[in-house]
């Protein structure tokens, strides 16, 4: 009986509880969403790329297969890993030797990872200043990752293992922060660090979670939260200003409160 109590506290201190949320089906299906001041960007399988403008997902004239939006602008990947920067209404190719196959604009900095999953970085101004040349890009030691997101005082990522890694003291003027360390209690096949630092994600198995207790003094915050929005599983999650924005398995869109 001990033993079994012993497994169940172990198990509650890294999952606290399941949350259900109050959710709203958009229409139109999608594979990757990201959201971030006021706006929401996402990409389906054919590459088509929507903006949700109103109450409805809009298409632009674009072909990426990920997209980000967020304090250092609005970037895209496209299906050759050529990098784009929205600019003076067009998104424009910008210089990353061996491209990206992932890209994130949460934070003031601009982050992202290469089709062998090395990881990236420029600082505020170089980005602020123009597209970046290949030079200004950083490349940061201690790890490959195959999912890489940044909010306003630390990033999250994941590796091809599924275990996740956070860098703290990250800032505008040093996207390198300090080394990665491992939450060692999480598995996420892909994180999402919000403009106000929430951090979610999902995993393997569909699972959507949420990492409750982040803070700037916390950065790698407490325990994770399991949150239930689609009945079959859950692919892909943003949030911003109060909505949580979920793919689900089928590919089918859920903005929820």
């Amino acid at each position: 009986m001990k033993a079994c109590q012993c497994i169940l506290l172990l198990f509650s201190c890294q999952i606290l509880y399941t949350r259900a949320l109050d959710c709203e089906v958009i229409p139109g299906t999608l594979t990757q969403i990201d959201a971030g001041l006021g706006s929401v960007g996402g990409v389906n399988n054919d590459s088509e790329v929507f903006l949700f403008l109103g109450n409805s997902f809009t298409r632009i004239r674009a072909s990426l297969k990920h997209i980000t939006i967020g304090p250092a602008g609005q970037f895209g990947v496209s299906p050759t890993n050529t990098v784009f920067k929205f600019q003076s209404g067009i998104f424009r190719p910008i210089p990353v030797s061996g491209g990206l196959k992932q890209v994130d604009a949460g934070s003031e900095i601009v982050v992202g990872v290469n089709p062998i999953e090395d990881v990236f970085c420029i600082n505020k101004d170089t980005n602020n200043n123009g597209p970046p040349a290949n030079a200004a890009w950083t490349q940061l030691t201690g790890g490959r990752l195959k999912y890489y997101s940044c909010g306003p005082y630390s990033c999250w990522g994941v590796n091809f293992t599924d275990n996740v890694f956070l860098k703290r003291n990250v800032t505008g003027s040093s996207c390198n922060g300090s080394a990665f360390s491992e939450i060692v209690n999480g598995s996420l096949s892909m994180v999402e660090v919000a403009t106000d630092g929430s951090v979610y994600g999902v995993d393997s198995q569909g699972s959507l979670m949420q990492r409750l207790g982040v803070s700037q003094s916390t950065p790698a915050g407490t325990v994770w939260q399991r949150i239930v929005v689609c009945p079959f599983g859950h692919k892909h999650v943003t949030y911003d200003v109060g909505w949580l924005w979920v793919i689900c398995s089928d590919g089918s869109v859920r903005r929820c409160t």
